[in-house]
């Protein structure tokens, strides 16, 4: 499952979800949390369980309200009949969370329905940042991995996350760091967080472009206009493409080498690993 993009739209806004759809993101997520006021929470859950119901263009999560709010099962009971694809959970603390959110998916999912996978959002918290190993005990429960920047300081009473120039500060680079190892860790996908300025379509490149560098294997949006220039720094260059299958091709022609020379350059193991994950993107 490739999940390169992932767009958020807000549960009450149902006139919205096919544009969403359409947008190219790898998968969309319906919103029943943050962008939702209580006062909409069950027009949202109506709007999000009508579209469900229906045919799916893509990938469809839905985020659910925090354990911690007494309105995830109300979430759930909503939704569940109409098979999601996925959930997200916001304020996740560890393999904790996923079995209590297991727990209300079995009571509230059809007789012999498989559950949906789970992505954590698992830094938006003080005690979580402690709980992110954690996830590794639950791996196969999990669709992936990912962060959040704006919940974390508010909890501690922080100012910020970001410095003037928009980069984070070093409190928030160790939560990032954190979560991309423990998706890794964990076997899953690495979803980087929300690039929050939605006219800056050159820091949303620069941004996605370091994500990939640094490991991650997608991207949260806020908004279509944010969709394609996340896939585009997701997908491997023609470059990128003929360098790994160059790689690929010299190990297979002496396969008992462990280091090869290519264009001058030294090649083993790690960057046949690494070009064999490039063309499994490309493809």
């Amino acid at each position: 499952m490739r999940l390169r993009s992932l767009l958020f739209v807000p549960g009450d806004r149902p006139e919205r979800f096919a544009k969403a759809a359409a947008s190219g993101a790898d998968a969309i997520i319906l919103d029943l949390e943050d962008s939702v006021s209580p006062a909409n929470k069950e027009a949202a859950r109506a709007a999000v369980a009508d579209y469900l119901a229906g045919e799916r263009e893509v990938i469809t999560l839905v985020r659910v309200n925090p354990l911690d709010g007494h309105m995830t099962a109300a979430d759930v009971a909503a939704i569940a009949a109409a098979r999601p694809d996925a959930i997200m959970l916001p304020k996740a603390e560890g393999a904790p969370a996923v079995a209590q959110l297991d727990t209300i998916l079995r009571s509230e999912s059809p007789a012999g329905a498989s559950l949906p996978p789970i992505l954590p959002i698992a830094t938006e918290t003080p005690a979580a940042i402690f709980t992110l190993g954690s996830y590794r005990e639950v791996g196969a429960r999990l669709i992936g991995l990912t962060w959040g920047a704006e919940d974390l300081p508010a909890a501690i009473g922080a100012a910020t996350s970001r410095e003037a120039d928009g980069d984070y500060t070093d409190p928030y680079r160790v939560a990032r760091a954190l979560t991309l190892f423990a998706a890794h860790g964990a076997g899953v996908a690495a979803i980087d967080t929300v690039f929050p300025a939605i006219d800056d379509a050159d820091g949303l490149a620069a941004y996605a472009t370091r994500a990939r560098r640094d490991g991650f294997t997608g991207m949260m949006a806020i908004h279509p206009a944010q969709v394609a220039p996340i896939n585009a720094a997701f997908t491997p260059s023609a470059e990128e493409v003929a360098r790994a299958q160059a790689i690929v091709d010299a190990f297979a022609a002496n396969p008992g080498a462990g280091v090869l020379q290519l264009g001058g350059k030294m090649v083993d193991a790690p960057h046949l690993k690494q070009a064999r994950h490039i063309l499994s993107l490309a493809d």
